[in-house]
């Protein structure tokens, strides 16, 4: 059953799907999936191209727009678009610590989770396709970050249901193991750092006051989770964005209060962490994120918390030793550590699951490079120089072995470029796919 609803500049609708948890077993246990279909005013009986869009992550349900607004602007004169919840997030069956509760104990859930990964997003939007398009009518895909990732995913074993295919900060590393990724990750956020502290120089002895008092006594965050100083650190998620570094400034200018005892973490600058840390909305996003790179032919002892082994190599990220020495405290980047299973409340309960999907070494490939170097489906992709989060030198090794795939590099944008751009970024890409750019 669908319902539709009118804000300005765009007609929703809302579709529920009934798909297999394991498309292995179609006639097994069932999940929701949710979508919204999103349309211009006055074009809603047009037969009008669909544009599919995979949201980053993993684990970050669809946008909620509120008007014709962002990279839908430009989207809308074209297209009609479908925003996916990806199985488990949003309105999509929910996997969280509440919901995963209730399938028993960390084994079963492991289990469980392991059906939520790139391969399964893709065979959900390939029912999807047959089911609102036909079967034989293709759509148009735009994938960001992880959502290139899975468009990779897609090109690989499902191209028939493709007719182009738009990435932005999303081509992985077709052969890249979780450390690879990490080993690679680590100097771009050194670099990251930097840039921050040459743009506010006098945040180097902010970041250092709050790393001294963290690690003499951890604070408690509004939602009863702790801040340690390696959670502290973590804050460095914001500097792979746009406006990071300055929303990372104005957290810190008001770090500080005069309290009964003398100066204390303020509760402003408390909750604004707890908003920035918290999993609650996501936690599929730390449960899965190192599972996102897992390949039986790559990682074949698993991905064992490889942001967390190869910190080791990096030893400018200990803070401890900072603070010694009189360096910067760095912050670091998108990287999950086992130790976030013990200081968030919505991951406590998923430790072990998350132990054992770390431990897991049968995860399918994701990626066909056989299908893909034989592609056919006009693929463009938007890599943005020195983006944090996914390393540039993997994303051109990447377009080079799809056949056919042209790219756009940019440092005008940071990662987000589609999203912070107002259809900029979609803009070039639509035009280069059309040989106008």
């Amino acid at each position: 059953m669908s319902t539709a609803s009118r804000l300005p500049g765009i007609v929703t609708t809302d579709h529920v799907f009934q798909l297999p948890l394991d498309h292995a077993a179609p006639q097994g246990e069932q999940i929701e999936v949710y979508a919204r279909e999103v349309v211009a005013p006055g074009r809603e009986k047009d037969d009008l191209p669909w544009l599919l869009f995979l949201q980053g992550g993993p684990g970050g349900k669809a946008g909620r727009p509120l008007g014709r607004d962002g990279w839908l602007e430009r989207a809308l004169d074209d297209y009609r678009v479908l925003l996916l919840d990806q199985r488990g997030t949003g309105r999509s069956t929910p996997a969280n610590r509440q919901s995963l509760a209730r399938r028993g104990d960390a084994r079963q859930q492991a289990e469980y989770l392991a059906h939520f990964r790139a391969d399964s997003i893709v065979r959900d939007a390939e029912l999807i396709r047959r089911r609102l398009l036909g079967e034989d009518r293709r759509w148009s895909v735009l994938g960001q970050s992880f959502g290139g990732f899975c468009t990779l995913t897609y090109l690989s074993i499902a191209p028939e249901g493709l007719k182009e295919a738009f990435i932005t900060g999303g081509l992985a590393g077709l052969r890249s193991s979780a450390e690879d990724v990490y080993r690679a990750a680590y100097p771009r956020v050194v670099r990251k750092n930097e840039g921050h502290y040459a743009r506010y120089p006098q945040d180097v002895e902010a970041v250092r006051r709050i790393a001294a008092h963290l690690a003499a006594s951890p604070a408690t965050l509004p939602g009863s989770g702790v801040l340690t100083v390696e959670a502290f650190q973590a804050l460095g998620l914001l500097l792979g964005g746009g406006s990071g570094s300055g929303t990372l400034h104005y957290l810190l200018e008001e770090a500080w209060i005069e309290g009964a005892a003398g100066p204390e973490l303020s509760d402003t600058f408390l909750a604004g962490v707890q908003a920035k840390l918290s999993f609650a909305e996501g936690p599929l996003y730390a449960v899965l994120h190192e599972s996102i790179y897992g390949q039986r032919s790559v990682d074949r002892a698993g991905t064992e918390w490889s942001a967390e082994r190869v910190r080791k190599e990096f030893p400018e990220f200990d803070a401890g030793a900072a603070l010694e020495s009189g360096a910067p405290v760095l912050f670091t980047g998108e990287m999950i550590y086992p130790w976030m299973f013990d200081t968030d409340p919505a991951l406590r309960p998923l430790k072990e699951t998350a132990d054992l999907l770390a431990a897991r070494t049968d995860w399918p490939d994701l990626y066909d490079p056989a299908r893909l170097a034989a592609n056919e489906v006009p693929v463009v992709a938007a890599v943005y120089h020195d983006d944090m989060y996914v390393d540039t030198a993997d994303s051109l090794e990447t377009a080079r072995a799809v056949r056919g795939l042209r790219t756009w590099i940019t440092n005008e944008w940071e990662h987000d470029g589609v999203r912070v751009s107002g259809g900029k970024v979609l803009d070039r890409l639509i035009a280069m796919a059309r040989g106008e750019a």
